[in-house]
């Protein structure tokens, strides 16, 4: 029996929508991420440091396809303007059409921060953690938000443990004396 005219259409069509649904999977920048890091730890000033964190950010932001960076970008330009619930709507769309792509939670973390609700920030920024666990940006907001919820122990571990892969956070001023997370009588 001979195909129908629709019948040829749907096959042409539904790879297509098919992979309009599914979201391919993340670009593996793990080495070079890894190789900017270790660049940031022997980075001889700020300035450097600085500049090596955003080629990070060029990796971070690099999405899995075209919807999906079209997504994260609108999500920032929103957040950049302050419309933050504008930017959760781009970013919530972005996680639930790529849900292991660490930087859809990170953004909508920082969003969820901007509007200081802590607690959804921490809990996107422990999902980027687990998909993405060097994603320095990420465990320095997860230290910020924590410090939001005034859960300053946590906040201190999480921060130090971010400053140990970039020891050039403008977050480390946190932790120095008579910063808000100085330890109670340690010098750093």
């Amino acid at each position: 029996m001979k195909p129908t005219v629709a019948q040829v259409a749907l096959a042409l069509i539904a790879p297509q929508v098919a992979s309009e649904k599914e979201c391919p999977a993340s670009p593996d920048h793990i080495a070079n991420i890894d190789a900017l890091i270790a660049q940031t730890q022997s980075a001889t000033s700020e300035r450097d440091a600085r500049v090596i964190a955003g080629q990070m950010w060029q990796y971070w932001t690099d999405a899995p396809d075209a919807r999906a960076q079209t997504l994260l970008d609108r999500g920032m330009a929103r957040r950049e303007a302050w419309d933050l619930l504008g930017a959760l709507e781009e970013l919530d769309a972005l996680v639930g059409y790529c849900p292991d792509y660490a930087e859809g939670y990170n953004q909508r973390a920082f969003v969820n921060y901007l509007r200081q609700d802590y607690g959804a920030a921490l809990i996107d920024l422990d999902r980027a953690i687990a998909l993405s666990p060097n994603h320095v940006a990420a465990l320095s907001g997860r230290a910020l938000s924590l410090l939001g919820l005034n859960r300053l122990d946590e906040a201190r571990a999480a921060l130090t443990g971010a400053l140990e892969l970039n020891p050039w956070l403008s977050e480390r001023a946190l932790l120095a004396p008579g910063g808000l997370l100085d330890p109670p009588g340690e010098d750093i």
